[in-house]
């Protein structure tokens, strides 16, 4: 786990261009390879049935890209599931996909104010989110100007962040949201709109 966050930071240390930029995931510098992976993303040869939303424009194609390319019976059998179960229907709670060790949680929930929600990342999982309901505000941090303010417990570690160099994205069904390890965010912060009430769906995938 320090040996991914020493990752991030020399990455992020590496890309500085001057203190007014800010950087939110990982940067590649092979441009074959971020070509590579757009048009990978574009062909969507990963969704295996799945075609109710679209990656987010915040998504790391990239990093997506590799992972999926280390590990894709969890993407498959991810994609798979979300194109076989009526995600409006199914019960609340916690879905084991057969055949694999991912877990869905269906979750019906509420936004909340920015400053009762918290910061995270993850070293060993990857976060997919699909809000299937409603919409729901994401935030991404800064990583220049956040700092860890508490211990790396299982798989979580919180951060503190100016609120100022934050970057806040809303998600609706028609998006999908993946945040990896470089990927410092806040869910769940609320809109300014009037119902807050929200659907999503949570899936961790392991981090290869």
């Amino acid at each position: 786990m320090k040996k991914l966050l020493f990752i991030c930071l020399m990455a992020c240390f590496s890309f500085v261009a001057n203190a007014q930029k800010a950087y939110y995931t990982k940067p590649f510098a092979d441009k074959a390879l971020v070509k590579k992976a757009k048009a990978w993303a574009k062909s969507g040869v990963w969704r295996n049935g799945f075609m109710a939303a679209e990656p987010d424009k915040t998504v790391n194609l990239t990093e997506w890209y590799l992972q999926y390319q280390r590990n894709p019976e969890q993407w498959n059998a991810l994609f798979a599931w979300l194109a076989n179960n009526d995600v409006l229907t199914i019960g609340k709670g916690k879905h084991p996909i057969e055949g694999t060790d991912l877990v869905v949680s269906v979750e019906d929930s509420e936004n909340g104010a920015l400053d009762k929600r918290r910061s995270e990342s993850h070293y060993h999982h990857i976060d997919f989110q699909y809000v299937v309901k409603g919409t729901e505000r994401f935030g991404l941090i800064d990583h220049y100007t956040s700092t860890p303010n508490t211990k790396y417990r299982p798989d979580v570690i919180h951060y503190k962040y100016d609120v100022n160099r934050a970057k806040f994205i809303d998600s609706t069904p028609d998006k999908f949201f993946i945040f990896f390890p470089c990927d410092w965010h806040i869910a769940k912060v609320a809109t300014d709109k009037k119902d807050q009430n929200i659907r999503v769906i949570v899936i961790k995938v392991d981090y290869k």
